[in-house]
């Protein structure tokens, strides 16, 4: 009779904690976290976890959302690619969240897509990706090829970027470089850039023997015409990659060197004095004056309890997408995914860089391009800025591209079609 009335007594205090459990999560609303940790990204996607830590912190210090606490998740996918989309699939099975903000390579993001449109879950992604997709589940936070690459091609090949004649399209191997010079190639080409002005070549993640890769580098650019390296490398393989053009004396005014995944944290472990002069394109510099970019690298140096901690294009990324979404649920009166979805459309925020920034009906958002040299410091000076520049998820200078829309509002409905999925009566 005591064992009877114990085993009870255990089943019921059980049952007390598994309801004061749940009704603990269902007094907070998650969000995932999905970043690299550890591995070869971690040198970049660290920083984009702390930022995010940094502005539930934020929101729930002025009371969260509906009533509610942001209680984030933090998983480690630790540069593993199959890995992101097991742990994308616990985050939203499992963990149950709200959305996911995540990932930093395109290898990352493609893993993890068919997760998120299978369990109809939202991703928020705070890179500048290769475009040539557009999801109804994926928010974007950064630019494409149209609306960077391009861009940055056409300042290196006029006057005042030092009118290069030949390029160098030096990146990591996997689909964002790829993709990406793909589109750049077919540029070149309509610019009048014959194929052996081109020089393409990729090597792994996580690469450090740089030497005979820099070395084919300065021969291509012996040939007498100004020659320029669009890189593409991605992760902490920028670290010896850039030590390498420092030590064989690769020079800004001799070959300049435009990164597409270097900003101001990859260059902290770097030093930058032989660098100085190569450049970088992103729609953000810490460098910014604005006093929004006052405010939010005060917020994050006090928050990271580091005076000279850096600030990025990626974050400044993720700081208007977590905003973006904390506005949606507002507006939409739910963490439900289909209505958060549809009220993202058209969601605005203050960027940091000082331009008002529209989620538009693509899930991609209308950037300006800035191009920066790096500085003794570690800083960039900005030397060239457009105006916001509307995105074209897929590239107009891909053959197959051609009549193809991204546009999730009626009556197309889609991510890449050529004719409207629905017509009026």
């Amino acid at each position: 009779m005591r064992l009877t009335n114990w085993l009870r007594g255990a089943v019921c205090g059980a049952l007390a904690l598994t309801a004061a459990a749940e009704a603990r999560a269902e007094d907070t609303i998650k969000v995932g976290i999905l970043h690299s940790l550890t591995g070869t990204m971690a040198i970049s996607e660290t920083i984009l976890k702390d930022v995010m830590l940094m502005q539930i912190a934020d929101l729930n210090a002025h009371g969260g959302l509906l009533g509610k606490k942001i209680e984030p998740v933090v998983v480690d996918p630790a540069s593993n690619w199959p890995l992101f989309a097991e742990k994308a699939r616990e985050l939203i099975t499992r963990d149950k969240v709200a959305a996911v903000f995540g990932c930093w390579t395109s290898v990352s993001r493609k893993s993890v897509l068919p997760v998120f449109e299978e369990l109809n879950g939202l991703l928020f992604y705070p890179l500048e990706y290769e475009g040539e997709e557009d999801s109804y589940n994926v928010f974007y936070g950064s630019s494409v090829p149209d609306n960077k690459a391009i861009p940055a091609v056409q300042y290196l090949m006029s006057a005042e970027g030092g009118g290069a004649k030949r390029f160098v399209l030096e990146g990591t191997d996997y689909v964002y470089p790829r993709t990406s010079n793909k589109i750049i190639r077919a540029f070149l080409k309509s610019k009048g850039v014959a194929d052996e002005d081109i020089l393409e070549n990729y090597t792994p993640f996580g690469f450090s023997d740089w030497q005979t890769e820099v070395s084919k580098i300065k021969a291509f650019g012996s040939s007498g015409k100004k020659t320029a390296v669009i890189s593409t490398v991605n992760g902490d393989a920028n670290v010896p990659f850039y030590k390498e053009l420092g030590n064989q004396g690769v020079k800004a005014t001799d070959i300049p060197v435009i990164a597409f995944s270097v900003g101001e944290e990859e260059l902290a472990g770097v030093d930058t004095k032989p660098l100085v002069g190569h450049l970088a394109a992103w729609s953000y510099f810490e460098s910014v004056d604005t006093p929004e970019n006052a405010a939010f690298i005060k917020k994050w140096r006090e928050y990271s309890k580091k005076p000279d901690n850096v600030t990025n294009d990626p974050m400044e990324s993720a700081y208007i997408l977590f905003h973006m979404w904390a506005q949606a649920v507002q507006q939409a009166g739910s963490t439900d995914v289909d209505a958060v979805r549809q009220a993202m459309i058209g969601q605005k925020f203050k960027s940091p860089s000082g331009v008002e920034v529209t989620m538009l009906s693509n899930h991609h958002m209308a950037k300006p391009v800035m191009i920066g040299e790096v500085q003794g410091n570690g800083q960039f000076n900005i030397v060239y800025q457009s105006g916001a520049l509307p995105p074209k998820p897929w590239s107009p200078y891909v053959e197959a591209n051609k009549g193809k829309v991204a546009d999730w509002s009626w009556p197309w409905a889609c991510g890449g079609c050529t004719a409207p999925k629905y017509s009026s009566f």
